[in-house]
């Protein structure tokens, strides 16, 4: 079994960055050279089981051009007879473990995914290669150490954010505060909250979870309350040391103490949709760019980020991938017998959105599944790093997009870039179209602080931003004579009532939060405790998958 410790201890270390980083040097003919050798493989294992046979319609692809002719695209609907019941002798492999994923559609609480053991153990290449990143400055440095500190901030087991990092354990002596053994059986903020207390004492070299809770934890400490909490714990004169040297970086700043004063940390790792966001404030408070994954329990690890911090380089030796056209998906959506095209990744544009579409290979099960996912590829190669494969970057869910009046569409990181620029203290948002008098964008946000502003203002101001980001936004407005947006600001604690109520009624962990796009009726009715009479225009369309 491949354990990276072992290569680190015997001074390997280039042969450590072949085995998990090789792939960013690969030619785009090589890179396609993996991909259909990796698919012809599985096609062999999908027609000879009963769930491949049934995806692929009965058709015998010889070939990658034939398999995209012949075999349709799937969704997770075309699964749930078998994976819902987690039936294993329908698979290709059996599998070493099912991973869980909350469903978004309503069809179904969650959606089980297996995992086979090939998968799992490239699994640990994978999560090695994202932690080397994160910390490296150029190729062929290993910046990790063993017993390295590592905040773990993401769902345990059976999600699959738990059981990569289990993987990574496995592959290379981690420390994870709390150990990982310890934190599947508190709740995430008891998680979150023992794992900064061990880090005073033991240090903490990397993070591993959301920037937005690198930047709730920040704020503490830029308005005193995290340094409040740590003094209250200074038992030791060795650590009282400690927060004085901190104390005395942050005066010298003239600036308040924030937690790169205490932890000079060697990288971050950030999962979600939040970190393009969060980027320059996790930057300021933690001393490091946050290095973006890009991943999902149906597909694991797709792309992720480089020691520059630019787009994301794709991974060849996971999943097929394949590309479908923002134009074409949106017929889809239209006309859903309307079959869309697909492309590979030697033929993608830079500049363009596309809808990406992932065929699992070392036994998965989905065969030309729709993630969902929209991305935007940002240039054919890395110039600077000398990177041969197109690099991309996550715009959001594809079914997250609100069109207002056929002329713009709109997607869940345009509306949080517009409120962050703003610079408005906030504790959550959620957006939806109406129908009132005329279609209108009604934000639902709840502020963290007074302000002198009523919602008209808040309105005005996020409006004016969401016209800079977005071209035809403006022109749609300047056309119309009129603001599309308007607010309504909610009590103070609405969203963490929403939480705790939610978790009263037993709900799934993803469900835990209002989405930001799209909330139900029934959603709004739980954050204001009341009914909510205005009906989304149309309603969200159908989720074919979660992240």
């Amino acid at each position: 079994m491949f354990r990276a410790g072992e290569l680190l201890q015997q001074g390997k270390t280039k042969e450590l960055w072949q085995k998990c980083c090789g792939f960013i040097d690969l030619s785009m003919d090589e890179f396609m050279t993996i991909q259909r050798r990796l698919l012809l493989e599985q096609i062999e294992l999908l027609k000879g089981c009963e769930l491949g046979r049934r995806v692929m319609r009965g058709t015998n692809p010889r070939s990658l051009k034939e398999f995209q002719e012949q075999v349709p695209l799937t969704t997770y609907g075309d699964y749930t007879p078998y994976l819902l019941e987690q039936r294993e002798d329908v698979l290709p492999e059996k599998p070493i473990a099912w991973q869980r994923t909350s469903g978004r559609s309503g069809e179904y609480p969650c959606k089980w995914v297996p995992l086979s053991e090939r998968m799992y153990r490239e699994l640990g290449e994978s999560m090695l290669a994202v932690m080397i990143f994160c910390t490296c400055k150029e190729r062929d440095d290993i910046a990790l150490r063993e017993h390295d500190k590592v905040i773990y901030a993401l769902a345990p087991r059976p999600y699959a954010s738990g059981i990569w990092a289990v993987r990574a354990e496995e592959v290379f002596p981690f420390d994870f505060l709390p150990p990982l053994a310890e934190a599947e059986k508190m709740s995430f903020e008891e998680r979150i909250k023992q794992g900064f207390k061990l880090a005073l004492p033991q240090g903490l070299d990397m993070f591993f979870g959301l920037s937005s809770i690198l930047v709730a934890v920040g704020r503490q400490f830029s308005q005193g309350t995290g340094s409040k909490n740590i003094t209250s714990l200074l038992t030791k004169p060795r650590l009282l040391l400690k927060l004085v040297k901190a104390l005395i970086k942050s005066k010298l700043a003239r600036r308040p103490m924030l937690p790169k004063d205490l932890w000079p940390l060697k990288g971050v790792v950030a999962m979600g949709t939040d970190t393009s966001i969060y980027r320059e404030q996790v930057k300021e408070m933690w001393g490091r760019t946050p290095l973006d994954v890009y991943g999902c329990t149906e597909a694991n690890i797709i792309a992720m980020q480089t020691w520059d911090f630019q787009g994301m380089t794709f991974v060849p030796h996971i999943n097929l991938l394949e590309f479908i056209p923002e134009r074409e998906y949106l017929k889809w959506k239209a006309n859903p017998e309307y079959q869309p095209g697909t492309i590979l990744l030697d033929k993608v544009k830079a500049g363009e959105n596309y809808v990406i579409v992932i065929t699992n290979f070392m036994g998965g099960p989905f065969v030309r599944y729709i993630i969902g996912d929209m991305v935007r590829i940002t240039s054919l190669r890395n110039e600077e790093l000398n990177i041969d494969i197109p690099q991309m970057v996550f715009e959001g869910r594809a079914d997250d997009i609100i069109d207002l009046a056929g002329f713009t569409r709109l997607t869940e990181k345009t509306f949080w870039q517009a409120i962050e620029k703003t610079r408005l203290a906030y504790e959550d948002w959620t957006i939806r179209k109406e129908a009132k008098e005329k279609p209108v964008l009604h934000l639902y946000l709840e502020l963290r602080e007074k302000n002198s502003l009523d919602e008209a203002q808040v309105a005005t101001v996020i409006d004016e931003q969401l016209r800079k980001l977005d071209e035809d936004y403006a022109n749609l407005e300047n056309m119309l004579g009129l603001q599309a947006l308007q607010v309504t600001l909610l009590p103070s604690g609405s969203f963490k009532e929403y939480r705790l109520r939610q978790q009263q009624a037993g709900a799934d962990l993803a469900h835990l939060k209002v989405p930001h796009i799209n909330p139900s009726d029934a959603m709004l009715n739980t954050l204001f405790k009341e009914v909510i009479p205005p009906t989304p225009v149309a309603p969200p369309t159908e989720k074919v998958a979660t992240r």
